[in-house]
This record gives structure tokens, C-alpha cells and sequence, in this order.
């Protein structure tokens, strides 16, 4: 008798590739979508451990008076500094995985139709081994930096920085089971994601690489 089990689906991109907006179209639809960024920041906060671990390793600055994390110290720690980061993220990834195999396990109990894995990092922090598919979100770089100074009222040569630390499209859309294009309007990428979600939650296809277009529907 084989084990219980949730289908998953990992779900990355570049910044301003528009990752979350198809994660919140996949919640519309039925599914539960781990937020790992979103995790990694309650966890930095809130378990003891990893608290400890990150004054020990970046100093007591880490934390505010109050006890919230210290953002903007930590990210002029490690921005320009890929050891210090590399540190990090070696603190950081492992519990959030962990928090993603409790999810898992909930999922499962709940009959969850889909569980949705949404990292910007999924493939540096090695979440991909954890999930059934990968999604790659893609748009072209100039569209994707104005949708990024659009939103955080930053310098197109700051998005340039950040895109840095991420790897490059090609590369991604390389190692997807999926790439979406997210390059029209907001109805034409609810149309591609509704065809991959009755594809995920129906399929019985073996993963590999398959553009998702409105045609699909």
C-alpha cells in the first residue's frame, strides 16, 4: 500500500518575474503555497535556536531592542560579503525546510489537492529535492526590473544588484519541469496557471520541461 501523499509543486523566478502573483492565483484555485521567504523571517524572529546561532555568528546587532530582527543591519552584513551570506543562508535554509516537511505532513492529513513551494532561492537552498515539480516564472529582464522599481521605489541599477545573488533565467528555466511566461496580462497568466493546476492536481505524466501558454487551457 503506498504512503499517503500531497502533490507538489516548487515555484521560483527572478525578482519581479512575478512569482507571487501566480502563487496567489494557485491559492485562489484550492492550493496551499508555503511562503519559505515569509517563513525564514518568522523563524529568524521567533525560534530560539536560530536567534542564538545568528548573534553568535553576526553579533547581538542582528536583533533590535525590541526583539525584531535587525533587516537592514543583516543585509549590509552579507550583500557585498558572499561568505557572510553563504553563513546565513546555512543557518537559515535548514529550518525552513524543516518547517516546509510539517507542512507536508499537515497537508497530507488535510487532503490538500496541491502544496505549493514558493522560494526565490528554491534551487541554491535545495528545496527542489523536496517538491514533484518546478515552476519557473520568467519575464524579460527590462520588464521585470521596471515592475521592481514600481514597487519598492528603488534605482533600476539597485534591482540590477539584487538579480546578482539570484541565478540567471537561463539557468532556471534550465532545471524547471514548467516555465511560465509572464509577459501579458494579468487575465492571460490567471488562463496559463488555471491550466497548469488542473494539469498538476489531474496528471499522470512523468515531469519535464513544458511551457504553460493560454493555448494549454
Amino acid at each position: 500500500m503506498n504512503a499517503p501523499h500531497v502533490r507538489t509543486l516548487g515555484v521560483t523566478g527572478g525578482i519581479g518575474s512575478g512569482k507571487s502573483t501566480v502563487c496567489r492565483l494557485l491559492e485562489a484555485l484550492g492550493a496551499r503555497v508555503f511562503y519559505a521567504d515569509e517563513e525564514a523571517k518568522r523563524l529568524m524572529t521567533e525560534d530560539p535556536a536560530l536567534r542564538r546561532a545568528i548573534i553568535e555568528a553576526f553579533g547581538p546587532e542582528s536583533y533590535l531592542p525590541d526583539g525584531r530582527l535587525n533587516r537592514s543591519y543583516l543585509a549590509e552584513r552579507v550583500f557585498h560579503d558572499p561568505e557572510a551570506l553563504r553563513r546565513l543562508n546555512a543557518l537559515v535554509h535548514p529550518r525552513v525546510l524543516e518547517a516546509f516537511e510539517q507542512a507536508r505532513k499537515q497537508a497530507v492529513r488535510e487532503q490538500v489537492p496541491l502544496l505549493v513551494l514558493e522560494a526565490a532561492l528554491l534551487f541554491e537552498s535545495g528545496a527542489d529535492r523536496l517538491v514533484d515539480h518546478v515552476l519557473v516564472v520568467d519575464a524579460p529582464e527590462a520588464e521585470r526590473i521596471r515592475r521592481v522599481v514600481a514597487r519598492d521605489g528603488i534605482t533600476p541599477e539597485q534591482v540590477r544588484a539584487r538579480m546578482q545573488h539570484q541565478l540567471p533565467p537561463e539557468e532556471l528555466r534550465r532545471r524547471a519541469d514548467f516555465v511560465l511566461e509572464n509577459t501579458g496580462s494579468l487575465e492571460t497568466l490567471r488562463k496559463q496557471v488555471e491550466a497548469l493546476y488542473r494539469r498538476l492536481t489531474s496528471e499522470t505524466e512523468a515531469p519535464g520541461q513544458k511551457s504553460i501558454r493560454p493555448a494549454d487551457r
